[in-house]
């Protein structure tokens, strides 16, 4: 009985270690996508948008506004280099099973790293991305105090009353297409069964809308290539230029 209760408390104890060591990991890695990020978005945003604000309120509400979507931009990073991560962690761990040192590359950390970017991207979509849009907008009640916390409330009643609108919409289409128990207990399973699907509903939606509009930005990226660059002169055909040249000497001729 003494040695089960020692291996399985060296068990407890080793998987202790490995959710904590998971966590820094995550950490980690976000903390370096969210300074990326934030390098990115400092670099092509707008002079104007957040160092020319002369009032504190308003910039620490573009501060505010620029921590969300500095978030929001980490998690899609992560979301779009996750796959690959996956994968080349697979492929490491196969060429090299018995070495210690990246053995931290397992199936759990993969998943837990699947699980937070699954909720972080539906909290970016449903909360964050929406309340930074209402909250640079607020100013507040009418006859309230001013301040960070009257935008706040106002940018928070604005997202419920969003809510309650958009989830009104859906009860009278649902109720215009078939008004029976099925359909009002598919609307009561909204939370548990349709709120997953929104992320893949949402990408399904960027995949097609990335497959309309890259041809038409790689023709636009070569036009505007082909007008900036210079063609190079060994490449020109002088007896072509000198042919114009006296067609047009001769047109010219012709008209004095």
């Amino acid at each position: 009985m003494a040695g089960a209760e020692q291996d399985a408390l060296a068990l407890r104890e080793q998987l202790f270690h490995e959710r904590v060591r998971e966590c820094i990991i995550c950490a980690l890695l976000f903390a370096s996508l969210y300074i990326l990020c934030h390098f990115v978005i400092t670099h092509f945003k707008k002079h104007t948008d957040f160092t020319g604000v002369h009032d504190d309120e308003d910039a620490a509400v573009n501060r505010i506004a620029l921590g969300l979507c500095t978030f929001t931009l980490a998690v899609a990073l992560g979301a779009v280099l996750l796959l690959p991560f996956s994968i080349v962690s697979n492929e490491v761990l196969l060429s090299f099973p018995q070495n210690y040192y990246i053995q931290w590359l397992n199936e759990s950390l993969v998943h837990g790293l699947w699980n937070l970017v699954f909720l972080f991207s539906n909290l970016s979509l449903v909360f964050l991305m929406p309340f930074a849009y209402f909250f640079t907008e607020s100013e507040g009640f009418v006859g309230s105090k001013k301040g960070i916390m009257a935008r706040v409330y106002e940018t928070a009643v604005v997202l419920l009353l969003l809510t309650l609108l958009v989830l009104g919409m859906v009860w009278v289409a649902s109720a215009m297409v078939g008004d029976s128990a099925a359909s009002r207990q598919s609307l009561y399973d909204l939370w548990e069964y349709y709120l997953p699907y929104l992320y893949s509903c949402i990408s399904l939606c960027g995949v097609l809308l990335l497959l309309i509009c890259t041809p038409f930005g790689l023709s636009i990226m070569f036009s505007v290539t082909g007008k900036l660059l210079v063609k190079p002169q060994l490449l020109e055909d002088l007896e072509e230029q000198l042919s114009c040249t006296r067609l047009e000497e001769a047109a010219v001729s012709r008209r004095i």
